[in-house]
């Protein structure tokens, strides 16, 4: 199985939270491989994920759209007067899906950044037909804010993995000491992972993602192994 990791915004911690993702299922021996279709900027990212996932990958591999102008990509490809080529990630994604037992596909910014003028990142989770894992990061607002995200991906026939709560111990303000409790009251049936500032989580809490999905037995049964 592979996995789709969005965010409620840009800047939550979606390649923090892939790369330990990514360690943990590498621990567990399964063969597991970040990507990020489409970077804007700088390949910082990019190069987190080449880091942490097998070493048989480049980055070329990882990010077959690589866009320098840090906008959202419609108007990257603008501005470098390009045409973003889905066909082309489609088909990188199917040849590394091949080589690797999990993908961890992450989204660039939340859930509805514009790729093409009709074409979105939730576009790009439906082609590419995976389950999509929100990440937020604690702080007021985030009750709004996956909620919508949650509520659009169901709107789309797109399976919701569960909520990455990044930064859970965080406990500068009410809303972060509140937001826990409140987001599995709103969402009692969804998969809430609390994720604290360090990093530290259990495989068994990771594994959960992957619970859901019969194909994924062997990925859940290692993980909770650790």
């Amino acid at each position: 199985m592979s996995l789709f990791l969005t965010g409620t915004d840009t800047g939550v911690g979606k390649t923090f939270v892939a790369v330990e993702l990514l360690r943990l299922l590498r621990e567990a021996g399964i063969r597991a491989v970040g990507m990020k279709p489409i970077c804007c900027g700088d390949r910082a990212d990019v190069r987190r994920l080449l880091a942490a996932g097998a070493e048989d990958a480049t980055i070329e591999d990882l990010n077959p759209i690589w866009l320098q102008s840090p906008v959202a990509p419609s108007v990257a490809a603008q501005i470098e007067h390009i045409e973003i080529d889905i066909e082309k990630i489609q088909h990188r994604f199917t040849i590394l899906s091949q080589r690797f037992e999990i993908v961890l596909v992450e989204g660039v910014g939340g859930w509805l950044v514009p790729i093409a003028p009709k074409f979105f990142v939730s576009d790009l989770a439906k082609r590419l037909n995976l389950p999509v894992a929100i990440v937020t990061e604690n702080r007021l607002g985030c009750l709004n804010h996956v909620l919508l995200t949650c509520e659009s991906i169901r709107s789309r026939g797109v399976s919701c993995a569960g909520i990455i709560l990044n930064r859970s111990d965080s406990a500068g303000d009410l809303a972060q000491t509140t937001n826990d409790g409140e987001l599995r009251r709103l969402l009692p049936d969804t998969i809430l992972i609390p994720i604290a500032e360090n990093g530290v989580q259990t495989p068994a809490k990771w594994a959960q993602l992957f619970a859901q999905n019969s194909r994924n037995d062997t990925v859940f049964r290692k993980l909770t192994q650790l």
